[in-house]
């Protein structure tokens, strides 16, 4: 790999309805990511939500064509229907034509366990775009990850059922320890499947990835993970496979114009609440689908309109507000902070208990490689159980060369800070250590503090200015 650069920072882009010249101007939501229901039929290590078993009080059929109705008006362009799995749920297909009524494209994401050709045809039929099929590695560590034996088998025989129904269909891939060996064995068999684009993005540490911390691509990995993804593209590039990375995977580096040559843009920032919108299966309205709890979810479709969540609570629009003085350790001194705002949210708070410093990055692994250090990433209370918990985790930054590490030691250890639900705005403040067992206790939040939970009827709590 050639030696990395440090990019441009473009300012200028054009104007339209979901490309705005700042990100606190975000008239609308370009994707709606919607959890249709928590049900599913896998077992995913690396599951955020926990999914399993629905969600007390789903939304009804009724209610959830109202959301649909609300997107609509908000001027949604795209809704992107995710489980749990969302074909478990028998209406699903008078969702989707009720999305397309309204002019708005439908897509959607599936373990593809049991989507046989009947279900595929009618899911087709009914409007769907594009279905993508996640598939996390070679056989056996799919299947290992997934829960299901045979699951692999299953979700190639899931993509040539849509492919016999007529549909367009797409490959999604979580990147963790076992899998990264596995991309590009795993690109010549989705090539020969005819998919037309691959999302690639990194298992992050929370829900049921918390309890599998062996799974996590650790900091120090991101440059051979680089060597691996060079030639992911080269061969994708060869192959006429599109590449499409998550945002929480980057940055920066010498394949960043490559890596995103479909984005047509270099990293500009998390998209929480700023191009995205997530919706949970039980009316939940939050800044994306893979983030939860109370500092991030704005209120219920059921309490609120949707339109009036996106465009005045707190957690919905905290990130488009998100300025330098938000950011701290590496990424408050990064040559690309002001573009970059440390990277993606899903990653970041759940690692240290709240955004503005991400140790999963390119540039941030290239740069203390080169001053002979590395950065590990080690849990130090474990998760509740619960969808989207995390646990908490410490950096430790150590000297690259192993013998150094045996001798030497830690050179630095980043610890946990304060919640959003503590300090709302700012970088927070470390965590004090439990002297018995050397984790982290957070503090509880103040007495009437408004960003302890989300709001549960009117008013709407308003953005801080």
């Amino acid at each position: 790999m050639q030696r990395r650069l440090h990019l441009p920072v473009v300012e200028g882009r054009p104007q339209g309805r979901w490309n705005h010249q700042s990100r606190d101007d975000a008239p609308a939501p370009k994707w709606a990511i919607w959890e249709l229901t928590l049900a599913c039929d896998q077992k995913c290590a690396h599951c955020g939500p926990r999914a399993g078993k629905r969600r007390p009080g789903e939304l009804t059929t009724e209610e959830a064509l109202l959301v649909v109705d609300e997107l609509a008006e908000l001027g949604v362009g795209e809704v992107v229907l995710i489980g749990g799995e969302a074909y478990l749920r028998g209406d699903v297909t008078t969702i989707v034509r009720a999305i397309r009524a309204h002019g708005m494209r439908c897509t959607m994401t599936t373990g593809g366990l049991n989507l046989n050709a009947k279900r595929a045809k009618a899911l087709v039929e009914a409007g769907v775009g594009s279905i993508t099929v996640s598939i996390d590695g070679l056989r056996d560590n799919h299947d290992h990850v997934r829960g299901v034996p045979g699951s692999w088998d299953r979700a190639f025989a899931a993509i040539r059922n849509i492919k016999a129904a007529g549909g367009k269909v797409a490959c999604n891939s979580q990147i963790n320890a076992l899998t990264m060996p596995d991309l590009l064995p795993l690109l010549e068999l989705l090539a020969a499947e005819g998919i037309h684009s691959w999302q690639l993005q990194i298992t992050v540490p929370h829900g049921n990835a918390a309890d599998h911390p062996e799974l996590i691509v650790q900091p120090y990995m991101f440059p051979k993970l680089y060597e691996v993804l060079e030639r992911v593209l080269d061969r994708a590039a060869e192959l006429g496979v599109r590449i499409w990375p998550g945002n929480n995977l980057g940055y920066f580096g010498p394949l960043e114009a490559r890596l995103r040559a479909a984005q047509k843009k270099h990293f500009r920032g998390c998209t929480a609440g700023v191009t995205t919108l997530g919706i949970e299966s039980d009316g939940s309205i939050k800044n994306c689908p893979s983030l939860g709890g109370p500092n991030n979810v704005g209120g219920n479709v059921r309490d609120h309109a949707i339109r009036d969540l996106w465009e005045r609570t707190y957690e919905m629009g905290y990130i488009r507000r998100r300025t330098r003085e938000d950011l701290w350790g590496f990424c408050g001194d990064c040559y690309y902070a002001d573009t970059c705002m440390a990277g993606c949210t899903a990653a970041a708070e759940p690692l240290l208990g709240r955004p503005g410093n991400n140790p999963f990055c390119f540039h941030r692994a290239a740069t203390l490689a080169e001053q002979g250090l590395r950065e590990r990433i080690e849990q130090i209370s474990g998760a509740g159980g619960k969808g989207f918990d995390n646990g908490l985790w410490q950096i430790v930054v150590e000297p690259l060369d192993a013998t150094r590490r045996a001798t030497e030691g830690p050179v630095a250890i980043v610890r946990p800070r304060t919640s959003r639900a503590v300090d709302p705005t700012g970088p927070g403040r470390e965590l004090p250590v439990n002297a018995e067992d050397g984790t982290s206790r957070s503090p509880a939040p103040e007495v009437g503090s408004s960003w302890a939970s989300p709001p549960t009827s009117r008013p709407v709590p308003t953005m801080p200015a």
